[in-house]
């Protein structure tokens, strides 16, 4: 605390004021304590309404909030006074008067014009001997808080006996002070006692603001709590117990602000001067822009040594060398290599300008032709110094060398495999023959129009089979090889597809092709003969709707006596299983150690059931809630109790038969889990088990929480990042490369018929429409009535009712485009002739809103026309998990796939009426509210909609923004149009 005075006075200063009797100025002396005051006295005992004023000078008050007035005084007993004291009093009144100018004259005397301030007692004591010469003074302490320019004290007697022997009128302030680097000024306290003042520094010299300083002065007149500070800066060190900032010495410094001390320079560099904030390297010597400043400097390395030639041919150089004797200092030494005569054609390998290892190779030369290379070493400081040195070597290629296999050919073609055959190259009769022997020969295979997709293979004899190719794919081979003088040109390409019959035959092997033949012709008509037994009798089964998930994925179209029909006013529902099928009777081979047998091939289905599921107690069930409906009854959540105590229990979900049900119904019923239960992986939904001897017969499944994918995402739009819907598509085609390798085909692949659990793992479920391959080489599945859903079913399966694996990958490429447009409908509010009539004419879906460049060219490559083209599911899997291991590979978004708002097949923007109307055919409903709050409730409102007001509306999901100015800039695009057309109002 530190007290400002603004008034030291003795009473000689103070002005009485006309009473009865007056204030009288005189002496008052205690040698003895060194006093010799000069005081006011009044002592008007003796009257009636006694009313004596004495005041102050006009006080200017300054900076201050609040005056303090101390008071030294005496004051006598009334019981000095007993007979002639008619008004005696041992108080006095002190009050103020707020002013902003001081005045000539002293405001009036009347009381309602001062405030008052308190009554003053003597709380030491008063005189009460007449002859004591011990005299008590009093002093008392009184404050008020201030706001005008200056104020008047006054002092009001009403009949005591009084003497003022000392005035002091002063205010407190927190005393300046440095405290962080920041200097603080005297700062007065508060108007109120209670009230803190906030005061702010400046730095000292040579600092630097980093956090605003600020310290607070509290009503006593002392500091707390500081806050923020400053900083010495670069080439200025701190010293902490005198809070200033010293500069550095010379040779030493400080690069940047903060509390390091100076340092000494580093090697190779130097501070002349005093302040330095970095060290000037010596001459011959550098510092790079990115090497910190506590490095010594360092020096440009010398040239590479021992460049070498390893390995010379008619195209190709490969050089080698040591590091430089001396790197400078560094350790970042680079390499650059320069040719003087070497055109565009040539490549190097490392590719890059510059690189750290110490071999090159050089292809793309010239035969015959004479080379120099030069081979730079540089580091960190090398651009500093403008040049580099560098070593070289002149280098002359080889003659090409004329040896060329001649005469390729294909001698076996199998479906993922084929065998060639090619004759050795001539040898030159000039030259040693042994010279031209022929070392190795390089085969090199490539699907026709990817030449860049060519994969190499080398073997020393001149025919060889190549394996793991696709089947029904067109390749293109071509053959080299290499004499000791070298890499020899490449045969002319041949051309041949996978999957064909035997291309080169020996006329040995007649008599061996005419018995392999007729065999087959043998099996053929067998075969024949079965499937007319089997179509017969499967015709006289009835035929079955399916339960679809929701109304708006019910578009398919039905097939009857060989015709499509469209049906369009009642939503059509999926077939569990169809009429006329063509299902085998045996179980395939295959490459799977299971295979799929279809239940409907059993007479009695259930034996299916008993074979293929397990029986469950329906006393080891608890039906909890009901989650959903089906075709066949309600589907429940509940519980199942594991054996063999009972004592745990695990979530499910029930599907229930309703009571009442037909014995074809139950068996219909029963046929889902006659299939799921040959399942066992983890992306495929598990059966527990059946309830059939007992009513209501139930199939139990292990409970997915987040129930259907579309339903899922739809909740959840925005929500996740790209890797973990990555991640819901490797699961689902994980799913399905299980079920292919078991010859299933699912039918009727996505979104909706896929289930979701707590742990976002994705499991194909839904097995209503799925039937087992007929053909090992096709892999094909025929239906000739039902059911189909169109927007996700492969064109041939919709025109020829032909289903594989392969359309299956058409649908799995569906289910990609829902997973990244978070469950948005394919192909939006089109009808579905639209839809087929679109995708006939070389139309997609066009890549959602942020997806990966990369996973919308696996969606393009599953909507391939031919299925021969299409990836199968195993190539998808490994595709998926490439990605998932380099996430980076998913930054790059897929660009122009918007679909032109004026193009024939666009949807029409301006037909909505409503902005409820237009929400819901974005599916962006949820925020109707937010626009009728803002009063945008016409669609001519909807038009001029900006960013900015859909920030301001409450959308802030970056997703749902460039979905809904998408949808308003197609609409303003399809208007523009139309009034560009001159149409007639």
């Amino acid at each position: 605390m530190q007290p400002q005075p603004l008034l030291l006075a003795c009473p000689g200063v103070l002005v009485p004021g006309n009473g009865p009797g007056t204030w009288v100025e005189e002496s008052f002396t205690n040698f003895d304590k060194g006093i010799n005051w000069r005081s006011y006295v009044v002592c008007d005992v003796a009257y009636n309404s006694v009313n004596n004023w004495l005041w102050t000078p006009f006080i200017e008050r300054g900076t201050a909030n609040r005056i303090y007035i101390e008071i030294k005084f005496t004051i006598r007993d009334c019981s000095l006074f007993p007979g002639n004291a008619l008004s005696c009093k041992e108080t006095f009144s002190l009050l103020y008067y707020e002013f902003d100018a001081a005045t000539k004259e002293p405001p009036p005397w009347e009381p309602e014009s001062y405030k008052m301030i308190g009554r003053i007692a003597a709380g030491e004591g008063r005189f009460n001997q007449p002859t004591n010469s011990e005299v008590i003074i009093n002093s008392e302490v009184k404050s008020i808080p201030v706001n005008k320019k200056g104020v008047y004290f006054a002092f009001r007697d009403q009949g005591a006996c009084i003497s003022l022997l000392a005035i002091k009128v002063y205010y407190i302030t927190c005393p300046e002070t440095t405290v962080n680097f920041a200097r603080f000024p005297t700062t007065p306290t508060g108007r109120e006692v209670t009230v803190i003042e906030q005061a702010t520094g400046k730095c000292v010299d040579n600092a630097e603001e980093v956090e605003t300083p600020t310290y607070l002065c509290k009503g006593d007149g002392k500091w707390y709590l500081p806050t923020g500070g400053c900083k010495c800066k670069a080439g200025f060190e701190a010293d902490v117990e005198k809070q200033t900032c010293n500069v550095c010495a010379p040779g030493k410094y400080k690069h940047g602000t903060g509390d390091d001390r100076c340092q000494l320079c580093p090697e190779h560099s130097k501070a002349p001067d005093y302040g330095f904030s970095e060290c000037r390297c010596n001459g011959g010597y550098y510092r790079a822009p990115s090497d910190p400043k506590s490095m010594p400097c360092t020096q440009p390395p010398s040239a590479p040594q021992n460049l070498t030639v390893n390995f010379v041919d008619q195209s190709t150089v490969i050089l080698s060398w040591s590091v430089p004797h001396f790197l400078g200092g560094r350790s970042d030494t680079m390499y650059r290599v320069a040719c003087d005569t070497c055109g565009n054609s040539v490549s190097y390998i490392p590719n890059s300008d510059v690189f750290n290892d110490t071999k090159v190779t050089i292809t793309g030369l010239n035969p015959v032709t004479q080379y120099r290379f030069k081979v730079f070493a540089e580091n960190g400081v090398t651009e500093l110094v403008g040049e580099s040195d560098f070593v070289d070597i002149t280098v002359t290629t080889e003659a090409s060398v004329t040896s060329s296999v001649t005469n390729v050919r294909v001698t076996s073609v199998k479906s993922t495999e084929l065998s060639l055959a090619w004759d050795a190259p001539l040898t030159n009769e000039a030259t040693d023959n042994e010279g031209d022997t022929v070392e190795v020969y390089e085969v090199r295979c490539h699907p026709r129009n990817s030449d860049n997709n060519a994969s190499s293979q080398l073997t020393k004899e001149n025919h060889v089979t190549i394996t793991g190719l696709r089947q029904r794919t067109e390749y293109g081979f071509a053959v080299r090889a290499k004499t000791t003088h070298g890499w020899g040109d490449f045969s002319p390409t041949i051309f041949k597809t996978t999957g064909q019959v035997l291309a080169y035959v020996g006329d040995d092997d007649n008599m061996q092709v005419r018995i392999i033949a007729g065999a087959t012709v043998a099996v053929v008509v067998l075969l024949v003969i079965i499937i007319i037994m089997t179509v017969l009798f499967l015709r006289s089964r009835g035929s079955d709707e399916c339960n679809k998930k929701q109304p708006s994925d019910c578009d398919t179209l039905e097939y009857r006596n060989g015709e499509v029909h469209c049906n369009m006013d009642n939503p059509p529902i999926v077939t569990t299983h169809t009429n006329g099928m063509t299902t085998p009777l045996f179980t395939q081979v295959g490459p799977s150690s299971r295979t799929y047998i279809d239940p409907h091939t059993y007479e009695d289905p259930n034996q299916a059931v008993r074979e293929f599921a397990r029986e469950i107690d329906a006393s080891c069930i608890t039906i909890e809630a009901i989650i959903g409906g089906g075709e066949f009854g309600d589907v429940c959540r509940g519980k199942l109790k594991l054996p063999p105590d009972g004592r745990l229990e695990i979530d499910v979900a029930i599907k229930t038969l309703k009571p009442g049900s037909s014995d074809k119904a139950r068996n219909d019923f029963l046929t889902e889990a006659s299939i799921m239960g040959q399942f066992e992986h983890p992306n495929v939904i598990f059966l527990q088990g059946v309830v059939t001897k007992s009513n209501p017969v139930m199939i139990i499944t292990e409970y997915m929480e987040n129930g259907s994918l579309d339903t899922f995402l739809r909740a959840n739009d925005g929500k996740f990042q790209v890797l973990q819907l990555v991640g819901m598509l490797r699961g689902i085609a994980s799913g399905m490369q299980y079920l292919s390798e078991m010859n299933y085909v699912h039918r009727d692949l996505a979104a909706r018929n896929v289930l979701v659990n707590a742990q976002l793992v994705c499991k194909i479920a839904d097995f209503g429409l799925s039937r087992e391959m007929e053909s090992a080489t096709e892999g094909a599945y025929t239906t000739r009535g039902g059911k189909i859903p169109v927007r996700w079913t492969a064109p041939e399966a919709i025109a020829f009712r032909k289903f594989t694996s392969a359309s299956d990958v058409w649908s799995f490429g569906i289910v990609c485009w829902e997973v990244m447009s978070y469950g948005e409908r394919p192909y939006w509010n089109w009808s579905n002739q639209d839809v087929i009539k679109s995708i006939e004419k070389g139309y997609r879906l066009p890549a959602p809103m942020d997806c990966p460049e990369a996973i919308y060219q696996l969606m393009l490559d599953c909507w391939q026309k031919e299925r021969t083209h299409r990836p199968t599911f195993e190539s998808i899997v490994k595709t998926l998990d490439k990605l998932i291991r380099c996430p980076d590979t998913l930054r790059k978004i897929a660009q122009n796939r918007t679909v032109n708002p004026l193009a024939p097949d666009a949807p029409d923007m301006t037909q909505f009426t409503t902005v409820e109307e237009w929400l819901n055919s974005i599916k962006m409903t949820r925020y109707l509210e937010n626009f009728e709050r803002a009063g945008i409730t016409s669609m001519d409102a909807v038009v001029r909609v900006t960013v900015k007001e859909l920030t301001a509306l409450g959308i802030t999901l970056v997703g749902h923004q460039k979905k809904i100015m998408n949808s308003v800039q197609a609409m303003r695009a399809q208007i523009s149009a139309n009034l560009s057309e001159g149409f007639l109002v």
